[in-house]
């Protein structure tokens, strides 16, 4: 059994992800790291009982989700100083979108491994999870950015 400090080691790259991709909404990421810390801790027993790997780090990364949201719905609005007639425009989220699609046609192992590699999962989490080498997953992953770049380069 892992103590809480060498679990928060093991998983800061993902727990780093987490915060960072809900940081850019208006929180800042050290806050929300400090949020999930603080909440991870509160249910240290319990994260410590699950058994380690895939079902620990999902485990985790459901309750740092949890928390940067539960946060984000908390965050009282700040003031504007905008005019009440200010329109402002709509965010394109287009590219976004398209590259998501392109992910999401991908075939399920390729899928996974790139979803948890922009999740921030070391190559040697997603070989335990997908059961491939850690050089195979790296293999894929640079053979699946191509992939992608070639799609990418059609569609856009």
């Amino acid at each position: 059994m892992d103590s809480y400090n060498g679990l928060m080691l093991r998983y800061r790259r993902l727990l780093f992800a987490v915060c960072n991709r809900y940081a850019h909404r208006g929180l800042d990421a050290d806050d929300l790291m400090q949020e999930v810390m603080l909440a991870l801790w509160q249910r240290r027993e319990k994260m410590q009982a699950i058994a380690p790997a895939p079902k620990q780090a999902a485990w985790i990364w459901r309750v740092a989700r949890s928390t940067c949201i539960d946060l984000h719905r908390k965050r009282e609005p700040s003031p504007t100083l905008l005019p009440d007639d200010y329109d402002a425009p709509a965010e394109d989220t287009s590219l976004h979108d398209a590259l998501h699609e392109l992910i999401a046609q991908l075939p399920d192992p390729d899928r996974t491994i790139v979803r948890m590699h922009l999740e921030g999962y070391e190559y040697k989490e997603i070989s335990r999870h997908t059961g491939l080498t850690k050089n195979n997953v790296g293999v894929r992953l640079m053979r699946i950015k191509e992939k992608l770049k070639q799609q990418w380069d059609k569609t856009v």
